[in-house]
Protein backbone atom coordinates (compact mmCIF):
# COMPACT_ATOMS: atom_id res chain seq x y z
CA UNK A 1 0.00 0.00 0.00
CA UNK A 2 1.41 3.31 -0.83
CA UNK A 3 -0.74 5.29 1.09
CA UNK A 4 -0.97 5.39 4.42
CA UNK A 5 -4.43 6.87 6.16
CA UNK A 6 -2.52 10.26 7.56
CA UNK A 7 -1.56 10.67 3.80
CA UNK A 8 -5.08 10.22 2.65
CA UNK A 9 -6.83 11.99 5.63
CA UNK A 10 -4.20 14.90 4.89
CA UNK A 11 -6.41 16.06 1.66
CA UNK A 12 -6.22 20.02 0.46
CA UNK A 13 -10.01 21.51 -0.51
CA UNK A 14 -12.92 20.85 -0.06
CA UNK A 15 -13.14 16.68 -0.64
CA UNK A 16 -10.59 13.53 -0.43
CA UNK A 17 -9.87 12.66 -4.59
CA UNK A 18 -10.88 9.10 -3.12
CA UNK A 19 -14.85 9.89 -2.67
CA UNK A 20 -15.14 10.31 -6.39
CA UNK A 21 -14.20 6.85 -7.12
CA UNK A 22 -16.62 5.84 -4.11
CA UNK A 23 -19.78 7.49 -5.29
CA UNK A 24 -19.13 6.34 -8.65
CA UNK A 25 -19.51 2.52 -7.36
CA UNK A 26 -22.44 3.47 -5.21
CA UNK A 27 -23.80 5.32 -7.82
CA UNK A 28 -24.55 2.00 -10.14
CA UNK A 29 -25.49 -0.05 -6.68
CA UNK A 30 -28.51 2.53 -6.76
CA UNK A 31 -29.11 2.37 -10.14
CA UNK A 32 -29.91 -1.53 -9.13
CA UNK A 33 -31.76 -0.79 -5.80
CA UNK A 34 -33.58 2.19 -6.89
CA UNK A 35 -34.90 0.67 -10.20
CA UNK A 36 -35.77 -2.59 -7.98
CA UNK A 37 -37.57 -0.55 -5.81
CA UNK A 38 -39.74 1.07 -8.26
CA UNK A 39 -41.09 -1.66 -9.62
CA UNK A 40 -41.83 -3.68 -6.66
CA UNK A 41 -45.36 -2.74 -5.74
CA UNK A 42 -46.18 -2.17 -9.45
CA UNK A 43 -45.10 -5.19 -10.78
CA UNK A 44 -46.59 -7.30 -7.67
CA UNK A 45 -50.12 -5.51 -8.60
CA UNK A 46 -49.91 -5.79 -12.22
CA UNK A 47 -48.07 -8.83 -13.23
CA UNK A 48 -48.21 -10.99 -10.15
CA UNK A 49 -51.86 -10.41 -9.61
CA UNK A 50 -51.47 -8.42 -5.95
CA UNK A 51 -53.69 -6.54 -3.94
CA UNK A 52 -52.86 -3.04 -3.05
CA UNK A 53 -52.87 -3.62 0.70
CA UNK A 54 -50.99 -7.53 0.03
CA UNK A 55 -48.32 -5.19 -2.12
CA UNK A 56 -47.76 -2.70 0.34
CA UNK A 57 -47.46 -5.16 3.36
CA UNK A 58 -44.81 -7.30 0.42
CA UNK A 59 -42.92 -4.07 -0.15
CA UNK A 60 -42.54 -3.04 3.61
CA UNK A 61 -41.06 -6.66 4.20
CA UNK A 62 -38.58 -6.90 1.32
CA UNK A 63 -37.62 -3.46 2.04
CA UNK A 64 -37.56 -4.18 6.06
CA UNK A 65 -35.13 -7.15 5.01
CA UNK A 66 -33.10 -5.52 2.86
CA UNK A 67 -31.72 -2.86 5.36
CA UNK A 68 -32.06 -5.63 8.35
CA UNK A 69 -28.96 -7.18 6.54
CA UNK A 70 -26.99 -4.25 6.53
CA UNK A 71 -26.27 -4.99 9.91
CA UNK A 72 -25.26 -8.31 9.26
CA UNK A 73 -23.09 -7.34 7.00
CA UNK A 74 -22.29 -4.76 8.79
CA UNK A 75 -20.76 -7.04 11.47
CA UNK A 76 -19.58 -9.80 9.30
CA UNK A 77 -17.20 -6.85 7.80
CA UNK A 78 -16.06 -5.58 11.29
CA UNK A 79 -15.06 -9.20 12.42
CA UNK A 80 -14.08 -10.97 9.45
CA UNK A 81 -14.08 -9.90 5.74
CA UNK A 82 -13.61 -6.73 5.92
CA UNK A 83 -15.24 -4.16 3.59
CA UNK A 84 -13.55 -4.45 0.55
CA UNK A 85 -14.10 -8.24 0.77
CA UNK A 86 -18.01 -7.58 1.87
CA UNK A 87 -18.28 -5.13 -0.74
CA UNK A 88 -17.17 -7.35 -3.29
CA UNK A 89 -19.44 -10.00 -2.12
CA UNK A 90 -22.59 -8.14 -1.95
CA UNK A 91 -22.39 -6.87 -5.93
CA UNK A 92 -22.01 -10.19 -6.68
CA UNK A 93 -24.84 -11.30 -5.20
CA UNK A 94 -27.19 -8.64 -6.64
CA UNK A 95 -25.84 -9.76 -10.00
CA UNK A 96 -26.96 -13.09 -9.04
CA UNK A 97 -30.53 -11.97 -7.87
CA UNK A 98 -30.82 -9.43 -10.99
CA UNK A 99 -30.13 -12.21 -13.65
CA UNK A 100 -32.40 -14.49 -12.15
CA UNK A 101 -35.14 -12.03 -12.40
CA UNK A 102 -34.25 -10.88 -15.79
CA UNK A 103 -34.47 -14.76 -16.97
CA UNK A 104 -38.16 -15.28 -15.35
CA UNK A 105 -39.20 -12.31 -13.35
CA UNK A 106 -42.71 -14.14 -12.51
CA UNK A 107 -41.90 -17.63 -11.84
CA UNK A 108 -38.23 -16.91 -9.76
CA UNK A 109 -39.65 -13.24 -8.42
CA UNK A 110 -38.99 -13.88 -4.76
CA UNK A 111 -35.34 -16.26 -5.40
CA UNK A 112 -34.12 -13.30 -7.01
CA UNK A 113 -35.39 -10.94 -4.22
CA UNK A 114 -33.62 -13.00 -1.61
CA UNK A 115 -30.07 -12.56 -3.74
CA UNK A 116 -30.27 -9.11 -3.62
CA UNK A 117 -31.37 -8.68 -0.35
CA UNK A 118 -28.58 -10.24 0.84
CA UNK A 119 -26.01 -8.68 -1.33
CA UNK A 120 -27.29 -5.69 -0.54
CA UNK A 121 -26.64 -6.13 3.36
CA UNK A 122 -23.04 -6.70 2.29
CA UNK A 123 -22.61 -3.90 -0.14
CA UNK A 124 -24.87 -1.06 1.32
CA UNK A 125 -23.06 -0.41 4.60
CA UNK A 126 -19.47 -0.71 4.19
CA UNK A 127 -18.99 1.74 1.39
CA UNK A 128 -20.40 4.54 3.50
CA UNK A 129 -18.21 3.19 6.00
CA UNK A 130 -15.03 3.68 3.86
CA UNK A 131 -16.30 7.17 3.26
CA UNK A 132 -16.43 7.77 6.77
CA UNK A 133 -12.25 7.12 7.07
CA UNK A 134 -11.14 9.38 4.66
CA UNK A 135 -12.12 11.89 7.03
CA UNK A 136 -10.33 12.65 10.68
CA UNK A 137 -12.34 12.65 13.69
CA UNK A 138 -14.21 15.76 13.70
CA UNK A 139 -12.86 17.24 10.53
CA UNK A 140 -15.72 19.76 9.43
CA UNK A 141 -15.68 18.83 6.42
CA UNK A 142 -17.45 15.46 6.55
CA UNK A 143 -20.86 16.58 6.11
CA UNK A 144 -20.19 18.17 3.08
CA UNK A 145 -18.42 15.16 1.98
CA UNK A 146 -21.14 12.73 2.82
CA UNK A 147 -23.85 15.14 1.38
CA UNK A 148 -21.24 15.15 -2.03
CA UNK A 149 -21.46 11.64 -1.84
CA UNK A 150 -25.13 11.14 -1.23
CA UNK A 151 -25.59 13.78 -4.43
CA UNK A 152 -23.42 11.10 -6.85
CA UNK A 153 -24.79 8.26 -5.91
CA UNK A 154 -28.33 9.66 -6.45
CA UNK A 155 -27.89 10.03 -10.20
CA UNK A 156 -27.40 6.80 -10.25
CA UNK A 157 -31.03 6.64 -8.13
CA UNK A 158 -32.36 8.84 -10.85
CA UNK A 159 -31.48 6.92 -13.73
CA UNK A 160 -32.41 3.41 -12.27
CA UNK A 161 -35.61 4.86 -10.46
CA UNK A 162 -37.02 5.98 -13.75
CA UNK A 163 -35.70 4.11 -16.64
CA UNK A 164 -36.32 0.43 -15.37
CA UNK A 165 -40.53 1.07 -14.16
CA UNK A 166 -40.49 3.00 -17.41
CA UNK A 167 -39.25 0.25 -19.59
CA UNK A 168 -41.60 -2.16 -17.97
CA UNK A 169 -44.48 -0.12 -18.17
CA UNK A 170 -43.44 -0.07 -21.82
CA UNK A 171 -43.56 4.12 -21.42
CA UNK A 172 -40.13 4.42 -23.52
CA UNK A 173 -38.65 1.91 -26.24
CA UNK A 174 -41.50 -0.09 -26.59
CA UNK A 175 -41.23 -0.24 -29.87
CA UNK A 176 -37.59 -1.69 -29.79
CA UNK A 177 -38.60 -4.05 -26.70
CA UNK A 178 -41.29 -6.37 -27.22
CA UNK A 179 -44.19 -6.59 -24.31
CA UNK A 180 -43.25 -10.15 -23.59
CA UNK A 181 -39.74 -8.84 -22.41
CA UNK A 182 -40.09 -5.41 -21.42
CA UNK A 183 -40.00 -6.79 -17.54
CA UNK A 184 -36.90 -8.85 -18.42
CA UNK A 185 -35.33 -5.85 -19.65
CA UNK A 186 -36.06 -3.78 -16.74
CA UNK A 187 -34.29 -6.45 -14.51
CA UNK A 188 -31.72 -7.03 -16.41
CA UNK A 189 -30.36 -3.39 -16.77
CA UNK A 190 -30.30 -3.39 -13.03
CA UNK A 191 -27.49 -6.51 -13.47
CA UNK A 192 -25.83 -5.22 -16.09
CA UNK A 193 -24.94 -1.63 -14.04
CA UNK A 194 -23.66 -3.41 -11.34
CA UNK A 195 -21.31 -5.24 -13.22
CA UNK A 196 -19.53 -1.71 -13.50
CA UNK A 197 -20.19 -0.88 -9.95
CA UNK A 198 -17.20 -3.97 -9.10
CA UNK A 199 -15.39 -3.07 -11.73
CA UNK A 200 -15.14 0.63 -10.69
CA UNK A 201 -14.46 -0.67 -7.27
CA UNK A 202 -11.33 -2.78 -8.36
CA UNK A 203 -9.70 0.47 -9.94
CA UNK A 204 -10.73 1.99 -6.88
CA UNK A 205 -9.04 0.40 -4.01
CA UNK A 206 -5.56 1.10 -5.42
CA UNK A 207 -5.95 4.74 -3.88
CA UNK A 208 -7.71 3.80 -0.69
CA UNK A 209 -4.39 2.66 0.92
CA UNK A 210 -5.21 0.82 4.35
CA UNK A 211 -9.28 1.26 4.28
CA UNK A 212 -11.40 -1.61 4.35
CA UNK A 213 -8.56 -4.07 4.78
CA UNK A 214 -9.70 -7.22 6.44
CA UNK A 215 -9.07 -7.92 9.61
CA UNK A 216 -5.70 -9.45 10.42
CA UNK A 217 -4.23 -8.21 6.76
CA UNK A 218 -0.52 -7.29 7.27
CA UNK A 219 -0.86 -3.35 6.29
CA UNK A 220 -3.97 -2.94 8.26
CA UNK A 221 -4.35 0.14 10.76
CA UNK A 222 -5.31 -2.30 13.28
CA UNK A 223 -2.50 -5.05 13.89
CA UNK A 224 -4.44 -8.65 14.75
CA UNK A 225 -3.85 -11.92 13.96
CA UNK A 226 -4.42 -13.02 10.55
CA UNK A 227 -7.50 -14.26 9.88
CA UNK A 228 -8.76 -18.13 9.38
CA UNK A 229 -9.85 -18.69 5.40
CA UNK A 230 -12.09 -21.44 7.35
CA UNK A 231 -14.21 -17.88 8.95
CA UNK A 232 -13.75 -16.17 5.96
CA UNK A 233 -15.39 -19.28 3.47
CA UNK A 234 -17.62 -19.88 6.61
CA UNK A 235 -19.25 -16.62 5.76
CA UNK A 236 -19.60 -16.99 2.34
CA UNK A 237 -21.38 -20.43 2.67
CA UNK A 238 -23.76 -19.11 5.68
CA UNK A 239 -24.82 -15.59 3.35
CA UNK A 240 -25.89 -18.58 0.78
CA UNK A 241 -27.87 -20.42 2.75
CA UNK A 242 -29.48 -17.24 4.44
CA UNK A 243 -31.00 -16.80 0.91
CA UNK A 244 -33.66 -19.74 1.06
CA UNK A 245 -34.48 -18.43 4.40
CA UNK A 246 -34.87 -14.93 3.28
CA UNK A 247 -36.86 -16.18 0.66
CA UNK A 248 -39.25 -17.40 2.22
CA UNK A 249 -39.29 -14.80 5.09
CA UNK A 250 -40.17 -12.08 2.34
CA UNK A 251 -42.71 -14.02 0.27
CA UNK A 252 -44.97 -14.11 3.57
CA UNK A 253 -45.26 -11.25 4.80
CA UNK A 254 -46.38 -12.85 8.59
CA UNK A 255 -42.86 -14.45 8.86
CA UNK A 256 -41.73 -10.46 8.64
CA UNK A 257 -43.92 -8.88 11.71
CA UNK A 258 -42.09 -12.25 14.05
CA UNK A 259 -38.78 -11.47 12.62
CA UNK A 260 -39.06 -7.60 13.37
CA UNK A 261 -40.67 -8.49 16.82
CA UNK A 262 -37.26 -10.29 17.46
CA UNK A 263 -34.26 -8.79 15.58
CA UNK A 264 -34.79 -5.40 17.35
CA UNK A 265 -34.47 -6.34 21.29
CA UNK A 266 -31.45 -8.50 20.07
CA UNK A 267 -29.81 -5.85 18.37
CA UNK A 268 -30.06 -3.55 21.40
CA UNK A 269 -28.94 -6.36 23.45
CA UNK A 270 -25.59 -7.06 21.68
CA UNK A 271 -25.11 -3.32 21.46
CA UNK A 272 -25.66 -2.31 25.19
CA UNK A 273 -23.06 -5.37 25.97
CA UNK A 274 -20.58 -3.52 23.25
CA UNK A 275 -21.23 -0.36 25.27
CA UNK A 276 -20.41 -2.15 28.31
CA UNK A 277 -16.65 -2.85 27.00
CA UNK A 278 -15.90 1.14 25.92
CA UNK A 279 -15.17 3.71 28.18
CA UNK A 280 -17.68 6.67 29.79
CA UNK A 281 -17.23 9.35 26.92
CA UNK A 282 -17.44 6.63 24.26
CA UNK A 283 -20.59 5.41 25.66
CA UNK A 284 -22.34 8.62 25.65
CA UNK A 285 -21.65 8.78 22.23
CA UNK A 286 -23.44 5.89 21.24
CA UNK A 287 -25.68 6.68 23.43
CA UNK A 288 -26.59 9.94 21.40
CA UNK A 289 -26.19 7.39 18.08
CA UNK A 290 -29.11 5.67 19.06
CA UNK A 291 -31.49 8.30 19.83
CA UNK A 292 -30.62 9.44 15.94
CA UNK A 293 -31.25 5.83 15.26
CA UNK A 294 -34.83 5.80 16.75
CA UNK A 295 -35.69 8.96 15.38
CA UNK A 296 -35.08 7.94 11.67
CA UNK A 297 -37.07 4.87 11.89
CA UNK A 298 -40.40 7.32 12.47
CA UNK A 299 -38.59 9.48 9.53
CA UNK A 300 -38.65 6.45 7.24
CA UNK A 301 -41.98 4.99 8.07
CA UNK A 302 -43.40 8.30 6.35
CA UNK A 303 -40.69 9.24 4.14
CA UNK A 304 -40.69 5.64 2.55
CA UNK A 305 -44.46 5.56 1.00
CA UNK A 306 -42.62 6.86 -2.05
CA UNK A 307 -42.26 3.32 -2.90
CA UNK A 308 -45.33 1.90 -1.66
CA UNK A 309 -48.84 3.54 -1.37
CA UNK A 310 -46.88 6.60 -3.46
CA UNK A 311 -46.66 4.22 -6.17
CA UNK A 312 -50.22 3.25 -6.50
CA UNK A 313 -51.17 6.93 -5.75
CA UNK A 314 -48.78 7.82 -9.18
CA UNK A 315 -50.34 5.06 -11.30
CA UNK A 316 -54.53 6.05 -10.25
CA UNK A 317 -54.27 9.43 -9.35
CA UNK A 318 -51.79 11.24 -11.07
CA UNK A 319 -51.94 12.59 -14.97
CA UNK A 320 -48.85 13.73 -17.16
CA UNK A 321 -49.01 17.40 -16.59
CA UNK A 322 -45.15 17.41 -15.98
CA UNK A 323 -43.89 17.24 -19.46
CA UNK A 324 -45.49 14.28 -20.40
CA UNK A 325 -43.37 12.24 -18.43
CA UNK A 326 -44.71 8.98 -16.96
CA UNK A 327 -46.03 9.88 -13.04
CA UNK A 328 -44.68 6.32 -11.05
CA UNK A 329 -40.81 7.29 -12.78
CA UNK A 330 -40.69 10.88 -11.48
CA UNK A 331 -42.06 9.52 -7.93
CA UNK A 332 -39.54 6.94 -7.91
CA UNK A 333 -36.64 9.01 -9.21
CA UNK A 334 -37.61 12.97 -8.51
CA UNK A 335 -36.39 12.85 -4.76
CA UNK A 336 -33.16 12.22 -6.78
CA UNK A 337 -33.50 14.48 -9.41
CA UNK A 338 -33.86 17.32 -6.46
CA UNK A 339 -30.79 15.78 -4.76
CA UNK A 340 -28.43 16.08 -7.27
CA UNK A 341 -29.00 19.94 -7.05
CA UNK A 342 -29.08 20.56 -3.62
CA UNK A 343 -27.03 18.58 -1.89
CA UNK A 344 -23.72 20.14 -3.20
CA UNK A 345 -25.68 23.52 -2.29
CA UNK A 346 -26.67 22.63 1.03
CA UNK A 347 -23.12 20.98 2.05
CA UNK A 348 -21.66 24.08 0.78
CA UNK A 349 -23.65 26.16 2.98
CA UNK A 350 -22.97 24.13 5.76
CA UNK A 351 -19.23 25.06 5.44
CA UNK A 352 -20.30 28.18 5.18
CA UNK A 353 -22.26 28.61 8.71
CA UNK A 354 -19.53 26.44 10.18
CA UNK A 355 -16.61 29.44 9.42
CA UNK A 356 -18.82 31.49 11.08
CA UNK A 357 -19.97 29.28 14.02
CA UNK A 358 -23.84 29.79 13.22
CA UNK A 359 -23.69 26.17 11.97
CA UNK A 360 -27.39 24.10 13.61
CA UNK A 361 -25.69 21.19 15.40
CA UNK A 362 -26.70 17.50 13.99
CA UNK A 363 -29.71 17.38 16.00
CA UNK A 364 -31.07 20.25 15.15
CA UNK A 365 -30.69 19.48 11.38
CA UNK A 366 -32.65 16.24 12.09
CA UNK A 367 -35.56 18.42 13.62
CA UNK A 368 -35.71 20.52 10.64
CA UNK A 369 -35.73 17.34 8.44
CA UNK A 370 -38.84 15.89 10.47
CA UNK A 371 -40.52 19.50 9.80
CA UNK A 372 -39.80 19.55 6.02
CA UNK A 373 -40.68 16.16 5.59
CA UNK A 374 -44.14 17.10 7.42
CA UNK A 375 -44.39 20.26 5.22
CA UNK A 376 -43.62 17.72 2.15
CA UNK A 377 -46.99 15.45 3.25
CA UNK A 378 -49.03 18.73 3.45
CA UNK A 379 -48.61 19.38 -0.14
CA UNK A 380 -49.14 15.81 -0.77
CA UNK A 381 -52.34 16.27 0.74
CA UNK A 382 -53.41 19.71 -1.33
CA UNK A 383 -53.03 17.75 -4.21
CA UNK A 384 -56.78 16.81 -3.91
CA UNK A 385 -57.48 20.48 -4.46
CA UNK A 386 -56.64 19.65 -7.89
CA UNK A 387 -58.07 16.79 -8.56
CA UNK A 388 -61.41 16.14 -11.20
CA UNK A 389 -64.12 14.04 -10.76
CA UNK A 390 -62.43 10.68 -11.91
CA UNK A 391 -59.85 11.36 -8.82
CA UNK A 392 -57.18 12.74 -11.19
CA UNK A 393 -54.62 15.38 -10.08
CA UNK A 394 -51.89 16.89 -11.41
CA UNK A 395 -48.11 15.64 -11.42
CA UNK A 396 -46.88 19.22 -11.30
CA UNK A 397 -48.08 20.49 -7.88
CA UNK A 398 -47.05 16.34 -6.94
CA UNK A 399 -43.70 16.94 -7.58
CA UNK A 400 -43.49 20.02 -5.89
CA UNK A 401 -44.34 17.69 -2.54
CA UNK A 402 -41.25 15.57 -3.53
CA UNK A 403 -38.70 19.01 -3.80
CA UNK A 404 -40.33 19.77 0.05
CA UNK A 405 -39.68 16.39 1.32
CA UNK A 406 -36.40 16.10 -0.19
CA UNK A 407 -34.81 19.45 1.46
CA UNK A 408 -36.37 16.93 4.33
CA UNK A 409 -33.53 13.99 3.97
CA UNK A 410 -30.87 16.29 3.19
CA UNK A 411 -31.21 17.17 6.54
CA UNK A 412 -31.21 13.32 7.93
CA UNK A 413 -29.65 11.10 5.64
CA UNK A 414 -26.29 12.17 4.88
CA UNK A 415 -26.14 14.15 7.69
CA UNK A 416 -27.11 10.21 9.53
CA UNK A 417 -24.25 8.49 7.75
CA UNK A 418 -22.18 10.96 9.17
CA UNK A 419 -22.70 10.94 12.71
CA UNK A 420 -22.75 7.20 13.18
CA UNK A 421 -18.89 7.48 11.80
CA UNK A 422 -18.49 10.01 14.06
CA UNK A 423 -20.08 8.90 17.08
CA UNK A 424 -18.93 4.94 16.59
CA UNK A 425 -15.40 3.61 18.18
CA UNK A 426 -13.22 2.66 15.90
CA UNK A 427 -14.27 -1.33 15.97
CA UNK A 428 -17.61 -0.19 15.87
CA UNK A 429 -17.99 1.80 12.98
CA UNK A 430 -19.45 -1.30 10.63
CA UNK A 431 -21.63 -2.73 13.05
CA UNK A 432 -23.25 1.44 13.92
CA UNK A 433 -23.55 1.97 10.50
CA UNK A 434 -25.16 -1.99 10.22
CA UNK A 435 -27.55 -0.40 13.13
CA UNK A 436 -28.28 3.07 11.29
CA UNK A 437 -29.76 0.34 8.24
CA UNK A 438 -31.14 -1.34 10.72
CA UNK A 439 -33.57 1.36 11.74
CA UNK A 440 -34.35 2.16 7.84
CA UNK A 441 -35.28 -1.57 7.90
CA UNK A 442 -38.10 -0.97 10.53
CA UNK A 443 -38.79 2.65 8.80
CA UNK A 444 -39.55 0.15 6.01
CA UNK A 445 -41.53 -2.07 7.61
CA UNK A 446 -43.61 0.57 9.25
CA UNK A 447 -43.44 1.98 6.16
CA UNK A 448 -45.37 -0.69 4.56
CA UNK A 449 -47.94 -1.08 7.43
CA UNK A 450 -48.76 3.01 6.96
CA UNK A 451 -49.24 2.30 3.72
CA UNK A 452 -51.06 -1.08 3.55
CA UNK A 453 -53.53 1.32 6.65
CA UNK A 454 -53.97 3.70 3.72
CA UNK A 455 -56.02 1.68 1.25
CA UNK A 456 -59.19 1.88 1.17
CA UNK A 457 -61.41 -1.15 2.64
CA UNK A 458 -64.18 -0.29 0.79
CA UNK A 459 -63.76 -2.90 -2.52
CA UNK A 460 -66.00 -0.72 -4.73
CA UNK A 461 -64.39 2.21 -3.68
CA UNK A 462 -64.53 5.41 -7.09
CA UNK A 463 -61.04 6.50 -7.74
CA UNK A 464 -62.29 9.97 -6.52
CA UNK A 465 -62.57 7.71 -2.80
CA UNK A 466 -59.38 6.50 -3.01
CA UNK A 467 -57.10 9.84 -3.65
CA UNK A 468 -59.38 11.43 -0.39
CA UNK A 469 -58.47 8.27 1.32
CA UNK A 470 -54.93 8.19 0.47
CA UNK A 471 -54.62 12.15 1.10
CA UNK A 472 -56.80 12.40 4.32
CA UNK A 473 -54.05 9.67 5.27
CA UNK A 474 -50.87 12.17 4.34
CA UNK A 475 -52.01 14.73 5.97
CA UNK A 476 -52.18 12.75 9.37
CA UNK A 477 -48.39 11.67 8.15
CA UNK A 478 -47.12 15.40 8.07
CA UNK A 479 -49.06 16.34 11.77
CA UNK A 480 -46.57 13.13 13.06
CA UNK A 481 -43.98 14.28 11.52
CA UNK A 482 -43.69 17.96 12.74
CA UNK A 483 -44.56 16.69 16.06
CA UNK A 484 -41.37 14.67 15.98
CA UNK A 485 -39.25 17.72 14.70
CA UNK A 486 -40.43 19.94 17.24
CA UNK A 487 -39.39 17.48 20.01
CA UNK A 488 -36.15 16.57 18.47
CA UNK A 489 -35.40 20.38 18.79
CA UNK A 490 -36.72 20.60 22.27
CA UNK A 491 -34.12 18.17 23.30
CA UNK A 492 -30.75 18.81 21.31
CA UNK A 493 -28.98 20.42 24.33
CA UNK A 494 -29.10 17.41 26.02
CA UNK A 495 -28.46 14.87 22.87
CA UNK A 496 -25.68 17.77 22.41
CA UNK A 497 -24.25 16.99 25.73
CA UNK A 498 -24.24 13.40 25.17
CA UNK A 499 -22.29 13.59 21.67
CA UNK A 500 -19.06 15.32 23.83
CA UNK A 501 -18.10 17.77 21.33
CA UNK A 502 -18.93 15.59 18.13
CA UNK A 503 -20.39 18.31 15.74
Amino acid sequence: MNLTIDEIQDFKGKYPKQIWSLFFSEMWERFCFYGMRGMLVFFMISQLNFHEKEANLQYGATQAFVYAFTFVGGLFADKILGFRKSLFWGGLLMIVGSLILATNPHDFFFLGIAFTVVGTGFFKPNISSMVGQLYKPNDSRADAGFSLFYAGINLGALLGGYLCIAIGKGEIFSSIISESMRWNVAFGLAAFVMVISLINFVFTQRSLGTIGLQPGHPESELQSAPMPKWKEYGVYILSLIFIPIIMKMVSVPEYTDYFMLTVGPLTLIYLFYEMSKVTAAERKKLWAALVFILFSILFWGIYEQSGGSLSIFAAKNLNKDLLGLDPNGVNNSGGAFFIIFLAPLLGLLWIWMSKRKIEPNTIIKFGLGFIFLGLGYYVLFATRLFADLQGITSLNFFTIALLVITLGELCLSPIGLSIMTKLSTKNLQGMMMGMWFLASAYGQYVAGIIGASLVSTNENASNYDALITYTEGYKQLAIYAIIAGVVLILISPLVKKLMQGVK
